[in-house]
């Protein structure tokens, strides 16, 4: 049996990781899997390199297709907000993607996995009408579709065409996977979907590369942060702050907390940091505050370092964007992890940290709400509420005994919910309900979920 793993966007945040995963373990479920995605040309973002492993057909930006819209608007960015791109550059998109799926031989397939809503599903329909897909959401797009409904920007000029297509393109899937039970309901309302075709199945981790190991914390952090002689961190790029071995400070009674994603308005990196600075005042321990992540060159509204600046904060350290395979060092190097979206959809990165040993603090909304037990493996606290997240922080900070048992609750969590084998096997299941489903027509009538 053979899947086509398509995503539109180029390899840089959570959904790329799943592709990349589902790709190794559904092999061992009888699936041969092909990789269908966007691409940057060479370097940062190249598919051929992230997905270096796998069979792959790239779509390079600027090159074989404009560059890819986002579901989110921000001002400034490569990607404009998919509600804004006319009629005209959404038909250059499905014809870019149809070709790669001609490439893919698509119309050979038992099936195509098709990640969010996007003119891949349009490109699907046309080149593989009669191949089920199952639409796996991540969650974003459901948020511009809300955004849509309550009220669209101006500039939203197409928002209508883009939530009817993406409802169309949702209306055609086989199964839906979304990632969490409060998606379904969601998906519902938004997408005009039968309930009984949304099945749940979270993101998961590696367990053979996210789990606890011993790290050489003081090599460890001298190495990312302190700035060699020739004044550079060899290795990083041109963005990433270096530090001098005064600033770091001792490390061996130093509470590390640590913040993981790209620097984007929903990850209110302003607002942890601020909150960070509260609690430091407060705490009897010392701590810093590392930030890993934000691609070169990109962040929205209020960076880091002027939120730094801003608020005076000591002990916060921005690291650079760094692979993922990189991580699980990070998290094994840190003692906490902080993450204050409002609006996380799902949060693999809590869960990649929980793997590791690493407590959360979270919010008590959306997918951390489903991830986080609050009081046992982690806090929870209200979102864009500095005062409570300083709170969570200070006790996270002085109670070492508290984290501790928290963090190995975290680390037994996270392997008995979200180890990528026993996720992967229900995917598999999934493909193979839908293959078994009656096509009708263009498109496949949806089975009953669980």
């Amino acid at each position: 049996m053979r899947v086509i793993n398509g995503l539109m966007f180029f390899p840089r945040g959570g959904s790329s990781q799943v592709v990349e995963a589902l790709a190794g373990e559904l092999p061992g479920h009888g699936w041969e899997t092909t990789i269908v995605s966007g691409s940057l040309p060479g370097g940062f973002g190249d598919a051929r390199t992230f997905y270096a492993d796998h069979d792959v057909h790239p779509v390079v930006f600027g090159e074989d297709a404009p560059m890819h819209p986002s579901f989110e608007d921000r001002p400034g960015a490569p990607d404009p907000v998919f509600a804004s791109v006319d009629d005209a550059t959404y038909e250059a998109h499905v014809a870019a993607w149809c070709r790669a799926l001609e490439d893919a031989d698509a119309a050979g397939a038992d099936i195509l996995q098709l990640h969010h809503l996007t003119p891949l599903n349009e490109a699907a329909a046309r080149v593989a009408p009669h191949v089920p897909i199952v639409g796996h959401l991540h969650g974003t797009e459901l948020l511009m579709l809300e955004q849509i409904e309550d009220g669209a920007p101006a500039s939203w000029v197409h928002a209508d065409a883009w939530a009817r297509r993406m409802r169309r393109w949702a209306r055609a899937c086989t199964r839906l996977i979304v990632l969490t039970p409060s998606q379904v309901d969601r998906a519902v309302r938004l997408l005009g979907v039968d309930p009984r075709a949304c099945t749940v199945v979270p993101n998961g981790f590696d367990p053979v590369q996210f789990r606890p190991a011993a790290v050489d914390r003081r090599a460890f952090w001298h190495e990312q942060l302190v700035l060699d002689p020739q004044g550079s961190l060899p290795g990083q790029d041109a963005g990433t702050v270096g530090y001098d071995d005064a600033a770091l400070g001792d490390l061996d009674d130093t509470v590390v907390l640590l913040a993981v994603g790209r620097y984007t308005a929903v990850k209110r990196l302003g607002l942890l940091i601020r909150a960070f600075e509260r609690a430091r005042r407060r705490t009897r321990r010392r701590a810093v505050l590392v930030l890993v992540g934000g691609h070169p060159g990109e962040w929205e509204g209020e960076h880091p370092a002027e939120a730094i600046a801003a608020s005076g904060a000591q002990g916060v350290f921005l690291a650079g964007w760094h692979a993922h395979r990189a991580l699980p060092a990070f998290f094994n190097a840190a003692d906490v992890q902080v993450l204050a979206s409002p609006r996380e959809q799902f949060g693999l990165v809590l869960v990649e940290g929980m793997a590791c040993g690493l407590p959360p603090i979270a919010v008590d909304r959306m997918g951390p709400a489903d991830i986080v037990r609050d009081g046992e493996t982690g806090w929870l606290v209200p979102p864009d509420d500095e005062a409570a997240l300083a709170d969570a922080i200070v006790v996270a900070i002085d109670d070492g005994e508290e984290r501790a048992r928290r963090g190995l609750a975290a680390h037994r969590d996270a392997g008995a919910r979200w180890a990528w084998p026993a996720l992967a096997e229900r995917v598999a299941e999934v493909l193979r309900e839908a293959v078994d489903a009656v096509p009708t027509g263009d498109s496949c009538t949806p089975v009953t979920g669980r």
